[in-house]
């Protein structure tokens, strides 16, 4: 069995597609194989493997190393045993629903021995993460992605890290994601300013320490606390690594960092490039 340090890793999102190479010993990206492209994913199904390959060919030809292995990560529902997309009416990947994606992608790359393993967007964050900080001899971490969706992951020791899934979970009126994402942000600010900002960050540069900010992110701060307690109860972790656009504001939603004295929590350190380690991680012989 030929075998290679080198691993071609793919986040895939609903808007694009992020390849890089990863060195297996160390689960450093090769910074010049990064590739980045735009997917449009309401296409047929023949313009969204055509959009996918053509990324992934690019960027196998930024390196001279074979690369016999692919780890994608991507958004669920997914199959990730059996490699077979479910998304349906998401407004994306519509057209590739229960489909076998394997094949397909390896007739796009024109290699057809190349071993392709699935995972999670969500749990590839957080394997990244893990693996990308030396952490892999933790019993178990929780992951939590904050942006325009909630993510949840668990990793134990020894296994692949898996979605929980916790986005609909009922919560005060409604679910926690509704609670928790960047649409809560603008919708409620509105609520309480009267004005209209598109995130987030937008709310703070153009609003800086104004009482309605303050308020806003005092009842975020509550939400979050609320789902940490419930997260942490349910799998029995206290061990929290956090990411997503809205964890960049953490200092300003938590300037008590007593608060969480509970809880051990690490803010995500790769961020957007932790999917593309996570996935890679796939092929770790602890795995």
């Amino acid at each position: 069995m030929h075998t290679s340090n080198y691993i071609l890793s793919c986040d895939i999102g609903g808007t694009h597609i992020t390849s890089a190479i990863v060195e297996k010993n160390t689960w450093q990206i090769l910074e010049h194989t990064v590739t980045r492209t735009h997917v449009n994913s309401a296409e047929n199904a023949k313009s969204i493997f055509l959009d996918w390959t053509s990324n992934m060919k690019t960027c196998l030809a930024k390196t001279e190393e074979p690369v016999l292995q692919v780890g994608i990560a991507a958004p669920g529902p997914f199959d990730y045993e059996k490699g077979i997309a479910l998304m349906k009416g998401q407004s994306k990947y519509d057209s590739i629903y229960q489909m076998q994606v394997t094949q397909p992608i390896l007739d796009g790359i024109g290699k057809d021995h190349l071993d392709i393993r699935y995972i999670n967007d969500a749990a590839a964050f957080l394997q990244g993460e893990i693996f990308g900080c030396g952490l892999e001899q933790e019993q178990r971490i929780l992951g939590i992605t904050l942006g325009t969706g909630l993510g949840s992951a668990v990793w134990n020791n020894g296994e692949k890290a898996f979605d929980a899934d916790l986005w609909d979970t009922p919560y005060k009126t409604s679910i926690f994601e509704e609670h928790l994402v960047t649409r809560w942000f603008v919708r409620r600010f509105e609520e309480l300013s009267g004005y209209q900002e598109s995130g987030l960050r937008e709310i703070l540069e153009q609003h800086g320490d104004t009482k309605e900010v303050q308020q806003l992110l005092q009842e975020y701060q509550e939400h979050l606390l609320d789902f940490l307690h419930f997260f942490s109860q349910k799998y029995d972790c206290r061990f929290f690594i956090i990411g997503g656009n809205i964890a960049k504001a953490w200092d300003r939603i938590f300037p008590d960092p007593s608060l969480l004295q509970d809880y051990r929590i690490q803010i995500g350190k790769y961020q957007e490039q932790a999917a593309i380690i996570g996935a890679a991680a796939l092929f770790s012989e602890t795995k």
